[in-house]
């Protein structure tokens, strides 16, 4: 089969590009590169007056500063990666992730979160069809907008309340936190010595 294709299919000869030759810039050799005498570097003739030295040597030194980091990035050991896996959940704290302790008792909703509780069950008496819960939400955020500060008011005192037992809460919490911590603190310390 292979011979078949080459005989429906000749060889081409190279095409010749008519340039004339007075036109093209050549360097004194005859060659189309020269040597740039600053940065001792082959660079095309056509380019010559657009070549900058310095702006070569910026480049390679930021390239080859990004090559030297990815090759100390793929020299680590694979043991380094399996601790560093081990220990995830103090490096997400790290990144600006807070480790959640599951104890730490829910924040408390806001005066327009106990209005839509109210709502929503007085909606669903009055709309017993009605299962589109944007349709609910969106008429609870228009009443709310249109109710005035008085009619809030029950919402936002229950609101305070709840937020003023919340922070009462953490601050206990964290006491014990800080207890916790300072226990283990001496724990170790005994074991150092």
């Amino acid at each position: 089969m292979a011979g078949a294709s080459s005989r429906t299919h000749p060889p081409r000869g190279r095409k010749r590009v008519g340039a004339e030759t007075n036109t093209l810039k050549r360097a004194r050799d005859g060659s189309a590169f020269t040597r740039c005498e600053a940065c001792n570097k082959d660079v095309p003739v056509v380019l010559i007056d657009m070549h900058i030295c310095s702006l070569d040597s910026k480049i390679r030194t930021s390239l080859e500063a990004q090559v030297v980091e990815k090759v100390a990035e793929a020299n680590k050991p694979a043991e380094r990666k399996r601790a560093a896996s081990s220990d995830q959940k103090e490096r997400k704290g790290k990144k600006g992730k807070k480790f959640k302790d599951p104890t730490a008792p829910k924040r408390p909703p806001t005066a327009f979160f106990l209005f839509m509780d109210d709502f929503r069950k007085s909606y669903k008496e009055a709309h017993p069809d009605s299962k589109s819960v944007s349709m609910v939400a969106k008429d609870g955020g228009e009443k709310w907008r249109s109710m005035s500060d008085e009619e809030k008011k029950p919402y936002v005192d229950k609101a305070a309340e709840l937020k003023a037992e919340y922070e009462k809460e953490v601050a206990k919490l964290n006491e014990e936190n800080e207890e916790e911590k300072k226990e283990e603190k001496e724990e170790s310390e005994k074991e150092e010595e």
